[in-house]
């Protein structure tokens, strides 16, 4: 049996986040405002993929995050990057005094935060998906980190950033270890996903108790323009 890391989506869409999730066939994704993760199965077949691209829409842009295998000949990759994935390895996780929830209310200050420093995907909704904690000064918000996946048993850290003009202070340090505290006291484990070109951000990861696990990748492709005749007359 694989490992719920190894598809850490299709786990958390079956699991924790079943709530969220829309299917189509055994392809499942969040909604497009909260998170561009989808879930496909470990062994995905011509009617994944088709499913996948009738989910989409002809010609659509998928995201393939933690995807490793080829993608089928019809589908054009757009983007591909190497990623890894870690996990907590004797995190020093602690609650923070500055550290402040963030909700819904925040969302506009968060997103801007977002478009500023570029973490990572963080959309309208993806603040639903677990804590996000803050820090603020002089009433603006000025770092940031939070929870996207849920595995069972495990819990990503995610959308870390802070303002360039915060940076050196160990705001994200800070904000990480805090996140991993609630995730502890849940009796789940962190883990977290980066780009394997980010060095300095896994050599930070690296001392600050996490252990690489796996490399991954993070995809796009563009679903074909039409769906197969086959497939068009099965959904019509």
């Amino acid at each position: 049996m694989s490992h719920v890391l190894d598809n850490p989506a299709l786990a958390s869409l079956t699991g924790p986040h079943s709530r969220f999730a829309e299917r189509r066939g055994r392809v499942l994704r969040y909604p497009v405002d909260v998170s561009p993760w989808l879930a496909l199965p470990d062994e995905p077949d011509a009617d994944d993929w088709a499913d996948l691209a009738a989910l989409a829409g002809p010609g659509a842009e998928v995201p393939l995050n933690g995807y490793c295998p080829e993608v089928p000949a019809d589908w054009e990759v757009v983007f591909h990057v190497e990623g890894v994935q870690l996990v907590d390895d004797g995190l020093p996780a602690a609650p923070d005094a500055e550290a402040v929830p963030l909700g819904p209310a925040d969302v506009p200050e968060m997103l801007d935060l977002v478009a500023r420093t570029r973490p990572g995907p963080f959309l309208p909704r993806t603040v639903e998906l677990g804590t996000y904690l803050g820090i603020r000064r002089n009433g603006a918000l000025v770092a940031m980190a939070g929870e996207r996946l849920r595995p069972p048993g495990w819990t990503e850290i995610s959308a870390v950033c802070t303002d360039p003009a915060f940076r050196g202070e160990g705001l994200a340090t800070r904000l990480i270890l805090a996140v991993a505290h609630g995730i502890r006291e849940r009796g789940e484990t962190p883990f977290l996903h980066t780009s394997a070109r980010n060095t300095d951000a896994i050599r930070l990861y690296e001392a600050l108790g996490f252990r690489l696990r796996r490399t991954t990748a993070f995809l796009a492709a563009r679903a074909p323009e039409r769906l197969t005749e086959a497939r068009e007359l099965a959904v019509s």
